[in-house]
């Protein structure tokens, strides 16, 4: 069962897009005991090699994602303040007033136009990216240059909180998926597996689709978060998905239609094995899956997902149950495919 603690130290790490140096280092200090080989990319996918009991019947690769979406500094004005442009895909309307940390230490505040000075049609509209800067309390261009650069990372600053069989806290997307592939490293398996923990997924599945050149596998299992819907304002048959009903099945997003068999296999397994999952109820958003399935001559792909409130927001919110469950679903999942189940 994969440890809180781990999770904890994974979502409070940062690692935007491009900048995932923090938490590649704490993935290679958990898994390199437990691996075979260990191979860190040019663009900086971690690939590790997993012995298991016997040699696998089909070429498994696991793969999670471990950056977050986050903003970058473009420029700073004359007056101190830093402009900014987001890396992966933010909603600005979360922006005004969050609370950022810049260049790894740096603490800062995204400020908007006050609502007291707004006119007109300005309070019924969310601000523009160009009007929002991040103010770090320098006073001139001069003393906040002696601080940051035009290109370091901004990373939001939250909480991490397991109350009320909940976990709520930043870059959930996808520091869960590694955290259960990290646990699931740490165990004596079966079949041989080759584990994949990618960068750049946020801004176009870059790290994936070179990681899954370099691996060859015949199959491959992401493990991601998707987007529960299950809030307020939202009917319940545009839910999508629902937190604490159990890890989420994709049949088919924007990016990949999955495998058939394999969604049918994680189907039967999670009921033999009295493992609550759910099918995700839309044709939307994307994954690893999009560069994975057609690598090379093309890789028969299944997804396991976590139902995720608010995600690519500053603390997105997921059930503890629905994390343990993913980890179990996946392994028998994985283990069945390895095993050369639904050939």
């Amino acid at each position: 069962m994969a440890d809180l603690k781990l999770l904890e130290r994974l979502c409070t790490a940062q690692g935007i897009s491009g900048d995932e140096g923090a938490v590649r280092e704490m993935i290679l200090e958990e898994i390199t005991p437990y691996a075979e080989s260990v191979t860190v990319t040019p663009l900086g996918n971690i690939i590790a090699e997993k012995k298991g009991a016997q040699r696998a019947k089909t070429r498994l690769l696991l793969n999670a994602h471990m950056d977050e979406v986050g903003m970058i500094v473009t420029s700073i004005t004359k007056e101190g303040l830093l402009r900014f442009t987001p890396v992966g895909g933010i909603d600005r309307r979360i922006l005004p007033g969050k609370s950022v940390m810049v260049a790894g230490s740096i603490p800062g505040v995204i400020g908007a136009k006050p609502i007291h000075l707004l006119e007109g049609d300005e309070r019924e509209k969310a601000p523009s990216l160009d009007s929002l800067t991040i103010d770090i309390g320098a006073l001139s261009q001069e003393e906040a240059e002696k601080l940051v650069s035009p290109g370091d990372s901004v990373t939001f600053v939250s909480l991490f909180d397991t109350a009320h069989g909940m976990i709520r806290s930043r870059a959930i997307d996808d520091r869960a998926g590694c955290a259960i592939l990290i646990d699931l490293m740490k165990k004596e398996l079966p079949y041989d597996c080759t584990f994949v923990f990618a960068v750049q997924e946020e801004v176009g599945l870059r790290g994936s689709k070179t990681a899954a050149f370099a691996a060859k596998p015949e199959a491959a299992i992401v493990v991601e978060s998707t987007t529960a819907a299950d809030i307020a304002g939202v009917d319940p048959d545009k839910q999508v998905c629902r937190v604490g009903k159990g890890p989420v099945l994709s049949f088919m997003d924007r990016a990949t239609i999955y495998d058939r068999p394999y969604f049918q296999l994680a189907q039967k397994l999670a009921k033999e094995n009295e493992i609550p999952c759910q099918v995700k109820e839309a044709v939307a958003g994307g994954n690893d899956a999009g560069a994975i399935h057609v690598s090379r001559g093309g890789v028969r792909t299944a997804a396991i997902s976590l139902a995720c409130r608010y995600l690519h927001a500053p603390v997105g919110m997921i059930s503890q149950e629905d994390f343990h469950h993913a980890e179990a679903l996946v392994e028998k999942l994985a283990m069945a495919i390895a095993g050369g189940e639904a050939e």
